[in-house]
């Protein structure tokens, strides 16, 4: 059999069990083939160079150099995309944070422990994120992330939000025109005045991205924000703790309850959905985990946006990200029929997956296209 046409995978593992139990998950793969293994991040970095794979997979917790400092050399040298294997606990999901932001495409939770003896039940995980890994641009990973400090970026983003950046574009493609009555409508009745509120959704590339948008947010921003980044419970705590200690604004794991204030953003946990109810003339967080997950996702982007759009007092900014797959794109059809929504959906020159904007941009409902970098811009455009 010619295999060719296949991508190269090198999995890198300590545990010579583990590393097995992997390349058994794709024994007759049509689109990937094991390459060879390495058994620390030392010898990942001379294989790597070896073998020239396409696709990596990298235990983090490994002796002599472990998956972060061996991926920081990697992106450096020899850059390739790289899935992390993390553990569930507090350290690892630090560590899986700080893999994202060295440049790692993404990561798989091993569902019990360093030798996962049920790693089974990630394989369709695992398998599929190795796959789309092979399409993602190195170039993209290796980008740095472009952050100033919470208190520079308020200047920063007050002197600019007025005016009108040359880099996002309004869209003109196919759709234009039937868009055009809908979108100057929108802006007839979009006033300064009105309760506003921000919604993001992400997937792959979503930590890196919402770092790069949620650093650049100003304090006083007159809009709570709701985000959903797809990630398993316990690693949105400390996505949100990271962001916190980055951002201008507040940034937390929402809990039951909680009621949304102004200059707050708050993430939906893994597992749950992200939903709101009405509490006078405030809102309040509900997270549900009673309704099934959404297209394999729970938190949602659709589930999010389909429930605020039954909220007519509130006027919406809707944010999608980079990210595998098409959530976000049925729930922003919702928004826009039921109420005043501005529509912003990342470029495909900065997503490092264009799969959740391309599917916004294609209901032809989005407003404007922006380049990551421009996103906090954008949204604080549409704040006035």
């Amino acid at each position: 059999m010619d295999f060719s046409n296949k991508s190269k995978l090198l999995i890198v593992d300590d545990s010579a069990f583990m590393r097995k139990l992997i390349s058994d998950f794709f024994v007759g793969n049509s689109k990937v083939e094991i390459a060879g293994t390495a058994r620390n991040g030392k010898d990942a970095i001379k294989k790597i160079q070896q073998l020239k794979p396409n696709v990596v997979t990298m235990d983090v917790e490994m002796p002599e150099m472990n998956g972060l400092d061996a991926l920081k050399e990697i992106m450096t040298i020899c850059p390739v995309p790289v899935i992390m294997l993390s553990s569930t606990t507090q350290r690892g999901a630090d560590n899986t944070l700080t893999a994202m932001e060295y440049g790692a495409v993404d990561f798989v939770a091993k569902p019990s422990g360093t030798i996962s003896l049920d790693l089974h039940k990630i394989k369709e995980e695992l398998v599929h994120k190795v796959e789309q890994a092979t399409e993602v641009s190195v170039a993209k990973l290796k980008k740095p992330l472009n952050i100033s400090k919470p208190q520079e970026e308020k200047s920063i983003i007050n002197s600019k939000v007025f005016a009108t950046s040359s880099k996002p574009t309004m869209i003109s493609k196919k759709g234009a025109v039937s868009n055009v009555s809908l979108q100057s409508t929108l802006k007839k009745e979009w006033s300064k005045s009105s309760k506003k509120i921000v919604l993001i959704g992400t997937s792959t590339g979503g930590p890196r991205a919402l770092q790069e948008v949620i650093t650049k947010i100003p304090a006083n921003i007159q809009a709570p924000i709701l985000i959903v980044q797809h990630m398993p419970a316990g690693f949105t705590k400390s996505l949100a703790t990271r962001l916190d200690q980055l951002s201008e604004i507040t940034v937390k794991e929402a809990e039951h309850g909680d009621i949304l204030q102004n200059g707050v953003a708050y993430i939906a946990p893994g597992g749950y959905h992200l939903k709101l109810r009405k509490v006078g003339t405030s809102f309040a967080i509900v997270l549900d985990q009673t309704e099934p997950p959404r297209s394999g996702h729970r938190p949602s982007v659709d589930v999010m946006f389909e429930d605020v759009s039954k909220y007519q007092d509130l006027d919406k900014i809707a944010v999608i990200m980079t990210g595998m797959g098409y959530d976000g794109s049925k729930g922003l059809i919702a928004l826009k029929q039921k109420g005043n929504v501005m529509a912003i959906a990342e470029s495909a020159e900065t997503c490092i997956v264009y799969g959740m904007p391309k599917a916004a941009v294609e209901t032809q409902l989005v407003d404007e296209i922006a380049d990551v970098d421009d996103i906090a811009q954008s949204i604080m455009k549409f704040m006035f």
